[in-house]
């Protein structure tokens, strides 16, 4: 397994539980500061001094999600679209795929799959071309 790099958040509850057992803050300001309950700061604090500051990353950093689609469903998928619904937004690609081609996706799976593979442009930057587009030309006078 590789190299996990820790956010603010991680190195924050680091540096309070630090002040903590140096006896520099109470447990209950600890609290106050990372917005946990003064129980939560003991859980914490136990994993912290049985373990250092990788045992407060939680273990699923870096993972896979479990429900990760498989990569071939999603070329699959890609590849009808591009193929016979490249005009279409993912909300009727996703109805076209699961009618025609009986393939389950979730729209918004969809529409990522299709902003990355240059099928679909996000909203933002849509408007952001068309106000480009429609945009009048200044004149200097």
């Amino acid at each position: 397994m590789g190299w996990i790099t820790m956010s603010e958040r991680d190195l924050q509850r680091i540096e309070v539980l630090t002040d903590v057992l140096a006896g520099r803050r109470t447990v209950a300001k600890a609290g106050t500061v990372l917005a946990l309950s003064e129980r939560q700061m003991y859980r914490l604090l136990a994993k912290y001094e049985a373990g250092g500051g990788g045992a407060l990353i939680h273990k699923a950093r870096g993972r896979e999600s479990n429900r990760t689609l498989n990569a071939g469903i999603r070329r699959h998928a890609i590849e009808l679209v591009r193929a016979h619904y490249a005009d279409f937004g993912p909300t009727l690609a996703t109805e076209v795929l699961l009618e025609k081609h009986d393939l389950r996706i979730g729209r918004e799976t969809l529409r990522r799959w299709m902003v990355a593979d240059g099928l679909w442009l996000s909203r933002q930057l849509h408007s952001h071309r068309r106000k480009q587009a429609v945009r009048p030309c200044s004149r200097a006078g």
